[in-house]
């Protein structure tokens, strides 16, 4: 009964965080001991290890008791990996995973991540994005933010997180590149509701023993209400992290307005289990009592703004939300040699017209039809994307708009990664339509797949560092540490496109290497169909890492 309660265990999805929790408790000892490999080089030889240097500080002498080494290979567990070997080398404690086992458990079911579970949304997290109420024209500076707002958004959606977006765009706010960038973010026209809730906070403002009437004299701008005494504010709460600038602010409508729509978005948040949330995707903020938290997702030249409208908003409206007030503070965006400061939209232009012209060079002169048109916007996207959210976020970005700075083979872009993805596009089209002519067979059923056809580095490549961690890859993206001290925090945002890249560079590498539409013989169809059922999975994953940057994959370029 035991044995067939650890097969059955042993079904699930297998994982590189639950693998290397079982082979630490192997070896008895609470500290991190193992790591998973990922050059191609160390997989040649072993999967995972513990390194010598760790094994010399947990163990006398860096012996291992023998019964644990001998007990690695039968550890069995929901989400751990079949291991075939465990032995002493060099470089330490070496395990390999029986890999057509793995092959099958992985390749099995689809390798994304698990569909949020049915039922009413765990809790809610309000991205404020501030420079959506910049009066003047976008610059790439405030691209930046929206962006990683945008992509955040979809990340956390993908955890099952519920996400309001603030501010609404009105007609005069509506940005024409927002569009172009496939930016979904709401819109609409404010309410009485805001007016109502500006009055609300107004009567507040006249009860607040922080504010005082502001004399209207000729150095005073045009709308103030009244001013208030935020530092004395930060030093009784004793509130860490904020500019020790802070003194005093002088209100006015337009600052209650913004406060208006954040209240609006808190009060539009789901009250459901808040527990549930951040203990699945932000497991440091266990024991926090908000099922609601807001993050300002705003670039560096805006942060001492948004820094006086977050302590006004403690004061006007004490509570769990407003405490849980959290800075994502976005580094400069540099443009080289610029003639005059460049709007986004520019910079959008520049970038289609250089994406165009690459593009001419790689195909010859394209046809000046819709299909071509989409394309050429498409990877324009990708390339700006790419170029805004693959540095992390509190980094400096440099953008160069010479013409020079931009190609379709460079293999850290965007354009690149649309590329590979098209290429498993036309394989699978090509398979088709071979399929369709009688030359294939269909591909069968995945329990009829013959696994162990997959002997190429390559192919254990793309599934150990790829399809394996692709879930906890999404999931580490999303986790934001809102229990943290002080106001700042940091995101893994970067981390999507760096795995897409990476996951594209060696996607082309065993690509170029290895004929996957063999010869028509049907002692060649096993290994063929194997390799299709790989590739179908690495597809996905593109497919669903995409997503997340709002970004639809091309079927040809």
């Amino acid at each position: 009964m035991g044995e067939e309660m650890g097969e059955e265990m042993a079904e699930g999805r297998p994982g590189v965080a639950a693998t290397l929790r079982a082979l630490n408790g192997a070896l008895g000892r609470p500290a991190a001991l193992w790591v998973k490999e990922s050059g191609a080089r160390n997989l040649h030889h072993r999967d995972f290890l513990a390194p010598r240097a760790a094994l010399s500080a947990a163990f006398p002498g860096g012996q291992v008791p023998p019964e644990a080494v001998s007990a690695v290979p039968s550890l069995r567990g929901p989400a751990v990996l079949p291991l075939r070997v465990c032995r002493q080398t060099p470089a330490g404690l070496a395990v390999q995973v029986r890999r057509p086992e793995a092959f099958q458990r992985l390749l099995g079911p689809l390798p994304g991540p698990a569909p949020p579970a049915a039922g009413p949304r765990a809790g809610c997290v309000v991205l404020h994005c501030p420079a959506l109420r910049s009066p003047a024209g976008p610059r790439p500076r405030h691209l930046r933010s929206v962006l990683l707002a945008d992509h955040l958004a979809q990340l956390l959606r993908a955890q099952g997180v519920h996400v309001r977006l603030v501010p609404a765009l009105s007609e005069e706010r509506s940005w024409d590149v927002l569009r172009q960038l496939r930016i979904s973010w709401p819109s609409g026209s404010a309410g009485s509701s805001l007016t109502d809730a500006v009055s609300a906070l107004k009567a507040v403002l006249g009860r607040c023993p922080c504010a005082a009437a502001c004399e209207q004299g000729p150095g005073t701008a045009e709308g103030v209400i009244c001013k208030v005494h935020l530092k004395s504010f930060v030093e009784q709460q004793g509130l860490l992290g904020y500019d020790p600038n802070l003194d005093v602010l002088l209100v006015t409508e337009r600052t209650l307005r913004s406060l208006a729509e954040l209240q609006e978005a808190v009060q539009q948040c789901p009250v459901s289990d808040p527990a549930a949330l951040l203990a699945s995707c932000f497991p440091s903020a266990k024991g926090q009592s908000s099922c609601c938290s807001i993050v300002h997702v705003v670039n560096c030249e805006e942060e001492f703004q948004q820094q006086q409208l977050d302590v006004l908003w403690r004061i006007l409206d004490p509570g769990a939300h407003t405490a849980l007030q959290k800075h994502l503070v976005c580094g400069p965006v540099k443009v080289t040699n610029p003639s005059s400061p460049i709007g986004a939209d520019q910079y959008f232009q520049v970038r289609k017209r250089q994406m165009y012209e690459a593009s001419v060079i790689k195909y010859g002169e394209l046809a000046q039809d819709e299909a071509w048109t989409e394309v050429i916007d498409t990877l324009t996207v990708a390339a700006i994307r790419f170029e805004m959210l693959s540095t992390a976020h509190r980094s400096q970005i440099t953008l160069d708009l010479e013409n020079n700075s931009i190609s379709t083979k460079g293999t850290k872009s965007g354009a690149f990664v649309m590329y590979n993805c098209a290429r498993l596009a036309t394989l699978f089209n090509t398979f088709q339509q071979a399929v369709e002519r009688g030359t294939y067979p269909p591909l069968p059923p995945v329990s009829e797949l013959n696994f162990s056809c997959l002997r190429e580095e390559g192919e254990w490549l793309l599934l150990f560092n790829y399809l394996l961690p692709f879930p906890e890859v999404l999931q580490q993206a999303a986790q934001l540490p809102l229990s943290s001290k002080g106001i700042r925090i940091t995101a893994n945002t970067e981390a999507v496109c760096k795995f897409l890249i990476q996951l594209s560079m060696d996607f082309s590498s065993y690509y170029n290497r290895v004929h996957v539409l063999g010869e028509p013989f049907p002692h060649l169809f096993d290994q063929m169909f194997a390799r299709l059922q790989l590739l179908g999975a690495v597809r996905d994953v593109f497919h669903s890492a995409l997503a997340t940057l709002n970004l639809p994959p091309l079927s040809q370029i």
